[in-house]
């Protein structure tokens, strides 16, 4: 299983918006030709920021994409939750109808159920900890090497 690319895509949405939106509009053309990914899918994820709260969206010269709260306040966590959709807050989804007649089969769930749970808080717990501002700090520098 893989987690999609809308989050990375959604990180690098915020990165580019943070070091370029105020010189240029953010637009999902822009944004799009930076991420390397069709307008449709950077809009669909700019409406996903913009419902999450963590960005805001505007029309005409002042227009683009713009961040809508401080760098500090937005955890990856945040982010994640914003554009990756999970069905009953479960990260790992089992295939289905696992055979009730094999001894694996019929215990599959005991036996993971437990470790998918602690490997997903930890997970969360980790994006929880990194902020848009830590993320920023690195692409600061990564970005004025170049």
């Amino acid at each position: 299983m893989q987690i999609s690319s809308r989050f990375t895509i959604a990180i690098h949405i915020l990165i580019y918006v943070e070091l370029y939106g105020k010189d240029e509009p953010a637009t999902s053309e822009s944004l799009a030709g930076s991420i390397g990914a069709h307008p449709v899918v950077i809009r669909r994820i700019l409406g996903q920021l913009r419902r999450a709260g963590l960005i805001t969206v505007a029309r005409g010269r002042e227009g683009g994409a713009h961040i809508a709260r401080p760098l500090a306040d937005i955890t990856l966590a945040d982010v994640f939750r914003a554009v990756e959709s999970i069905a009953d807050d479960t990260l790992f989804s089992f295939h289905e109808d696992p055979n009730p007649a094999c001894p694996v089969g019929r215990s599959i769930h005991t036996i993971l159920d437990g470790h998918l749970a602690a490997i997903q808080r930890a997970m969360e717990r980790e994006m929880q900890q990194t902020t848009l501002a830590d993320v920023m700090q690195e692409a600061r520098v990564e970005v004025a090497a170049e």
